[in-house]
């Protein structure tokens, strides 16, 4: 079956070419349509051996996408929920899509802060009642409470 690339965003396209689509039967309830037919479908993408990648795209998806990928870097997507498999196939390509897109996405660096003089204050006043409020309980004459 010929394939249609698929579109992640940034200029990245996977080519229809480097999918692998796999059809098998699907588990969960349906009756006799279940056992007769092979709706689940498993989309298999090497991200190691893509050409649609770049260096920094790879090495990016190698590392975010580890705990998916394969010994051999193949990235696997199954979709199952559908009783159909065209609507099964469009659920895997969009998963793999916003997988991709997902890892690829740098996540902005911290910039650090310092606490507002309104915050300070707010703190120091939360802590001076509560400070309080322990001095309350205290028994008076206690031994303890020569401070």
């Amino acid at each position: 079956m010929a394939q249609l690339d698929i579109e992640v965003g940034r200029g990245l396209r996977i080519p229809g070419t480097e999918l692998l689509e796999l059809a098998s039967r699907s588990s969960g309830p349906g009756g006799q349509h279940v056992n007769k037919s092979a709706t689940r479908v498993t989309l298999r993408w090497n991200v190691q051996r893509s050409e649609a990648l770049d260096e920094t795209q790879r090495s990016r998806l190698l590392e975010s996408l580890a705990p998916r990928l394969t010994r051999d870097g193949e990235l696997i997507v199954n979709a199952e929920a559908s009783r159909s498999r065209a609507r099964n196939l469009d659920a895997a390509r969009a998963r793999l899509a916003e997988w991709v897109a997902d890892a690829l996405e740098v996540p902005r660096s911290r910039r650090p802060t310092r606490p507002t003089l309104a915050s300070r204050t707010r703190q120091r006043e939360a802590k001076r009642q509560h400070s309080g409020l322990k001095r309350s309980r205290r028994i008076r004459g206690d031994p303890d409470d020569s401070h």
